[in-house]
């Protein structure tokens, strides 16, 4: 009698259904950890800007980041006030005492376009539009994020 060692086609594929199962119980939850590191990121980036924004208005008595030395609207050089160094006036100066705020301006880990981009206006968006990353009220100085999701509101 010869019998030869080894598994049979019904032992594999039994073994090839139980991982089958398994991957199917254990993939769905790592996506789910993945969701939350993302939150996570998201909430830690908006905390440390709305706070930076918040020291930048006391060191510039009580100007926002988006207006310029002279009162003036200015959202094109808003991220370069954050992350580079100003005069008290908010004008952008390399030798200026203030700042950096930040060292590089965050992304938003939503965001599928301009992740870094900020949009301004004057009412809060709740979704965001999805159009950057960020959003900036520039009447009230609230940053939040623009995703086409439901972060807006944190």
């Amino acid at each position: 009698m010869d019998r030869r060692k080894g598994f049979t086609l019904v032992e594999i594929l039994i073994v090839v259904i139980i991982l089958g199962i398994l991957a199917a119980i254990v993939i769905p939850q790592f996506t789910e950890a993945s969701n939350d590191a993302r939150e996570s990121a998201l909430v830690s980036d908006l905390q440390t800007v709305r706070s930076q924004i918040e020291l930048y208005k006391v060191q510039h008595l009580e100007k926002l980041p988006h207006l310029n030395e002279n009162g003036q609207a200015d959202t094109s050089n808003f991220k370069n006030r954050l992350t580079g160094r100003t005069d008290q006036d908010g004008k952008i100066n390399s030798n200026g005492a203030f700042g950096p705020y930040l060292q590089k301006f965050p992304t938003n880990p939503f965001a599928s376009t301009n992740a870094d981009g900020v949009n301004f206006g004057t009412a809060d968006p709740a979704p965001g539009d999805g159009t950057s990353g960020w959003y900036f009220n520039t009447s009230t100085g609230k940053f939040s994020a623009n995703d086409s999701t439901a972060h807006a509101a944190l």
